[in-house]
């Protein structure tokens, strides 16, 4: 957990840049993170000086050269504001420095084509770069957490219609994905990455002990995560998350994951975690022909499904959060799409959340699907749950509250074999395989859930008639005693 004082340094960076000019969420982040990355460069360097003295050797893969001390976070910092100013904005200067290290081989740098310095005046950027000097940034899980922070701002700003997936979904639907340590693990549409660095932290958190395993820290720092993002700032923002994380050499796409030319993600990965965008529309030119063989629609949310389908490898495990529409849509692609994954795949368990869990951006209905690509059918009896808090009010506001079905929905996940004899009536209970096709593939838990309605008796009317003349009797009792009174 991230400390107060980190917090209100971080709070006090951001009022800086809205007071300096910079009101856009979105650009407040990119800014910032590319100071972060200039510091993480020359923390680097020094690192390699340091153990070059040590070693007595020369540095090896050194970032900067002699020419190159002024670029330095350790130099620039200490030079006037006009000064620093002048550094970032000429030819080959800081910023041109940043934009051209992907030599190097950091994953943020090689997505730094269309980049812009954005911040207007040499006061701003040197109040910035004090203050970012000051945060402690001494281990990976301080790193993660100040930027995971800052990038929580996006979810208290809701501007430019940017929010990320509630951290608390997100690390729900991993714990009960359960990652493997050989998973290739892909997010399609992975915006700042946080499916991504919620499946490292999972290996942080519950398999400490694969760290001293070298051949899976090959595995997890360069082959393991995998993400799909067309926008390139949020390709920065991602890159940067996940190295703050510890996730040296993430594979980041820099493309449209429904678009044509997608052939080369078939059959790719073992484990895929996912919030789609919803309520999209494409032109049928412009989706992969291969994902409208499977379904010919041009909703996006319908059309990830199919890609994630076709990304998973045989065996691949699939945990996505869809609209409530995909469980009971009427249309032709509807029906075709929940057959697809019932029918010929595995389809494992629908988890029904609350409206509320998206607000104040959305307050759409949506449901997680976990299911298994196999080719060959295997779906037997589907788990339901009906979630009816997360731990947050559902209203705009969203304050902490005690209710919260998460604990429960994950142990129950884990121990399914004890959810056979659960009755429809309950919040989790088994639907077979048989019922869920009579019923034309429906997926909605209101098609299965059964209701208790308990009898309510009332007073007969002539009785509730006879109270309202002696309840009014006695109110004229009392205002002729008052009149008495006061006269």
């Amino acid at each position: 957990m991230l400390d107060a004082k980190i917090k209100s340094q971080i709070d006090k960076i951001w009022n800086e840049f809205w007071t300096g000019g910079i009101s856009n969420p979105m650009q407040v982040i990119e800014q910032f993170t590319y100071l972060l990355f200039l510091k993480r460069l020359d923390d680097n360097q020094l690192n390699k000086e340091k153990q070059a003295r040590l070693t007595k050797r020369d540095i090896v893969d050194a970032i900067y050269t002699e020419d190159e001390t002024e670029l330095r976070w350790s130099s620039f910092k200490n030079v006037a504001p006009e000064i620093m100013f002048k550094l970032f904005q000429k030819e080959d200067g800081v910023f041109d420095f940043m934009k051209n290290v992907g030599a190097n081989g950091s994953v943020f740098a090689q997505h730094m084509k269309g980049a812009s310095f954005m911040i207007p005046t040499p006061k701003l950027l040197d109040s910035v770069v004090q203050q970012v000097d000051k945060l402690e940034m001494a281990d990976r899980d301080t790193k993660g957490d100040l930027y995971e922070y800052l990038l929580s701002k996006l979810s208290t700003s809701g501007t430019n219609g940017q929010f990320r997936t509630p951290r608390h979904i997100i690390k729900m639907m991993v714990d009960m994905s359960q990652p493997k340590r050989d998973d290739v693990i892909c997010d399609p549409s992975c915006g700042t990455a946080g499916f991504l660095v919620a499946a490292g932290e999972y290996f942080h958190e519950n398999h400490q002990d694969l760290f001293v395993d070298e051949d899976f820290k090959k595995h997890y720092n360069s082959k393991m995560f995998n993400g799909v993002e067309f926008d390139p700032t949020m390709l920065r923002i991602a890159a940067m998350n996940l190295q703050l994380h510890g996730i040296e050499h993430p594979n980041l796409i820099p493309k449209d994951s429904l678009s044509e030319g997608n052939a080369d993600m078939t059959d790719k990965f073992s484990l895929i975690l996912a919030n789609p965008p919803f309520k999209g529309s494409l032109d049928y030119d412009g989706v992969e022909s291969s994902l409208l063989q499977t379904v010919k629609t041009k909703k996006t949310e319908l059309l990830f499904l199919a890609l994630m389908l076709r990304s998973l490898k045989t065996g691949g495990r699939c945990a996505v959060i869809i609209p409530d529409g995909v469980l009971f849509g009427a249309s032709k692609a509807h029906k075709q799409i929940r057959q697809e994954i019932i029918e010929k795949q595995k389809l494992e368990a629908v988890i029904s959340m609350p409206s509320g869990v998206f607000k104040p951006y959305a307050g759409v209905s949506t449901a997680i699907l976990f299911f298994t690509k196999t080719e060959s059918g295997g779906t037997d009896n589907i788990w339901f749950y009906d979630m009816q808090a997360d731990g947050y009010s559902l209203d705009d506001k969203r304050a902490e509250i005690k209710d919260n079905d998460i604990e429960d929905i994950i142990w129950r996940h884990k121990n399914l074999d004890k959810e056979n004899n659960r009755k429809r009536t309950d919040k989790s209970f088994m639907v077979p395989f048989s019922e869920i096709k009579e019923n034309d593939w429906d997926l909605s838990i209101n098609r299965y859930k059964e209701i208790v309605y308990e009898e309510v008796e009332y007073d007969a009317p002539l009785d509730i008639i006879a109270d309202i003349k002696e309840i009014d009797s006695e109110r004229t009792k009392a205002i002729v005693e008052l009149e008495g009174l006061l006269g």
